[in-house]
């Protein structure tokens, strides 16, 4: 009789020394665990070779994206619940306690007996090959031009027409402002209002994004005739926004071909290429400064720990005097012990290479070391979440579509990150900050009004 999915929740069980709060379906069709939970499906044996040949978070995460494991039924509950079991991190905490306990018992002698029965369920065979959406990296140092500009076409060179269905119109790749949290979505950003509804529409994720932009736009006091730069500009939204409606000339920078090509496109069928000028460069090689502000959104993740004060000593170098620069940028909590930091190895291997996340604190501590006055930091952490999840709405509305048009690895690795950064900014595990900040001239004299938010 088919019992391989008793035999994984028993063994599961017996190492982490409480009960899976899951139900197992195996690769012999067997089932066992709670009812009326999501099933995490083990599609193949393989999936148990994968975490013995490479245990922790890098072994799960092929997996997944290999196909070989799966969820059925609520992937935000599935994750929400195996978290605590399997990979989340308590501050002090051991990084992957239950996953690396778990896996600990094919060495661990009060175990043997645990370990050889996941050997033997596991069956034998080599070490699986890493699904072809793994990053391929060259060694070196990390955060080089070259370096940089692999890991930017990694990320971002998998496509416009898979980002369209995922981003929806507005093809912006950063966190919308929302008017409320009631804005949760069931369904995607182009989900039409029940007409006899006598409730305000909700709004869009055009309309957030549209917000969000808007909101940079006055932070920065943009006017007409000023000069603007747009620190890895995406699909170019950010520059056409600030050119139609606030008159200002602007430059957009990305290390992403693709996304140059599209926003070149874009700011061509706009009417605005007298005023909106699209470049493939790093923000280490722009010569032609200074710019009266600056927006770097959703890009200084990319930049590094070992790189952030050169980035913010340019930044500063590029601005004039009374310049200001909003740095849109994803936070992670302290720890305790600095030195315990380690990048999540699925979102390196598959999703951002080489990014990195550093407190807020740290961030306005190294703005303020390059010479700027920090004015304000607004935190937009449930906004993010809120965005996630219209994403994830989007890329399942439009799965076949995503699949096509990438991979169904690559369509995983996408829904899985997703979903998980929503939880995990609704948990307050991560944030993401507007800092606003000026190069402040010798009088003293920011050119800010006394009372900072009036952008608002």
């Amino acid at each position: 009789m088919p019992d391989a999915a008793r035999r994984l929740t028993v063994l599961a069980e017996q190492v982490l020394g409480a009960p899976l709060p899951v139900r197992l379906r195996a690769w012999d069709r067997s089932e066992y665990g709670p009812p009326g939970t999501p099933v995490l499906v083990i599609r193949r044996r393989r999936a148990l070779r994968r975490l013995l040949f490479k245990p922790g978070e890098l072994g799960l995460a092929r997996a997944w994206v290999a196909g070989d494991i799966d969820v059925e039924g609520d992937l935000y509950r599935a994750l929400d619940l195996l978290a605590g079991s399997l990979w989340e991190r308590g501050e002090g905490a051991a990084r992957h306690s239950g996953l690396t306990a778990l896996l600990a018992t094919v060495r661990d002698p009060r175990l043997r007996a645990a370990g050889s029965e996941l050997v033997r369920l596991a069956g034998v065979g080599l070490p699986p090959r890493p699904p072809r959406e793994e990053a391929r990296r060259s060694g070196g140092p990390l955060h080089t031009l070259r370096r940089d500009k692999q890991a930017i076409s990694h990320h971002y060179d998998v496509g416009n027409a898979f980002y369209e269905r995922v981003l929806g119109p507005s093809m912006v790749y950063s966190c919308a402002y929302w008017e409320s949290p009631g804005a949760t979505p069931d369904a995607t950003s182009d989900s039409v209002p029940d007409a006899t509804s006598d409730a305000a529409p909700e709004a869009t994720l055009e309309d957030a994004q549209r917000a969000k932009l808007d909101l940079v736009c006055r932070k920065l006091a943009l006017r007409p005739g000023m000069r603007l730069l747009d620190v890895g500009c995406g699909w170019g939204s950010m520059v056409l926004h600030a050119a139609r409606e606030y008159g200002v000339s602007a430059v957009g920078i990305t290390l992403s071909e693709e996304q140059a090509a599209y926003a070149r496109k874009r700011v061509a069928d706009a009417g605005l290429a007298d005023r909106v000028e699209i470049r493939v460069q790093d923000y280490r090689e722009i010569a032609d400064g200074p710019f009266d502000a600056i927006s770097s959104i959703g890009m200084a993740e990319h930049v590094g720990a070992v790189r952030y004060g050169e980035y913010a000593a340019d930044m500063y170098g590029l601005l004039k005097p009374g310049g200001r620069l909003l740095n849109h940028q994803i936070a992670r909590r302290p720890l305790k012990d600095e030195e315990a930091y380690e990048v999540d190895e699925f979102i390196d291997r598959y999703v951002f290479p080489d990014g990195e996340l550093a407190p807020v604190g740290r961030t306005v501590a190294q703005l303020e070391e390059a010479g700027f006055e920090v004015r304000d930091v607004e935190a937009l952490r449930q906004h993010y979440a809120l965005t996630l999840r219209r994403w994830v709405a989007n890329l399942e509305a439009h799965w076949d579509e995503a699949v096509a048009l990438t991979s169904p690895g690559r369509a995983r690795v996408w829904r899985l990150y997703m979903a998980a950064s929503a939880l995990s900014f609704e948990r307050n595990r991560i944030g993401v900050n507007q800092v606003l900040a000026v190069r402040t001239p010798a009088s003293g004299d920011s050119g800010m009004p006394l009372r900072a938010r009036d952008w608002r």
